[in-house]
């Protein structure tokens, strides 16, 4: 399975999901360019770290530094293919804490990096 097909599977609504969960990745997502650690989230969601590490594992089937990337991977695509701001503004903007970082998830989940994906975009348009 894909990073971006398991990824949907974690994010999808079909199966009932402990509300705890379901507050982490709800966290996650309103606080994804802040900088996230598995202890601030449990915090917030009121449970101990391993209990949350191991229960996102078993609800999401992706650990929470991986959910964390791919979630930070969708708002930077989603800014990249939407807006003419630079890449790392993008980066920063989605809470890439480096360009590197940014970078190297991005060519991962996508298979192209960054430029390559919104020169792809601007090809796209051209031929409209």
């Amino acid at each position: 399975m894909s990073p971006a097909d398991k990824f949907k599977k974690a994010t999808s609504r079909h199966r009932a999901e402990p509300v705890e969960i379901w507050k982490a990745r709800k966290f996650i997502h309103e606080h994804a360019e802040e900088q996230l650690a598995l202890t601030k989230v449990a915090k917030m969601v009121n449970i101990s770290a391993n209990h949350l590490s191991e229960k996102f594992k078993e609800v999401t089937g992706m650990n929470f530094v991986d959910y964390v990337a791919h979630d930070r991977f969708e708002k930077a695509r989603h800014l990249l293919l939407n807006s003419n701001r630079r890449i790392s503004e993008i980066a920063f903007a989605a809470g890439f804490q480096s360009l590197s970082q940014f970078n190297r998830v991005f060519k991962k989940l996508s298979g192209k990096s960054p430029t390559e994906c919104r020169a792809a975009r601007l090809r796209r348009r051209k031929r409209r």
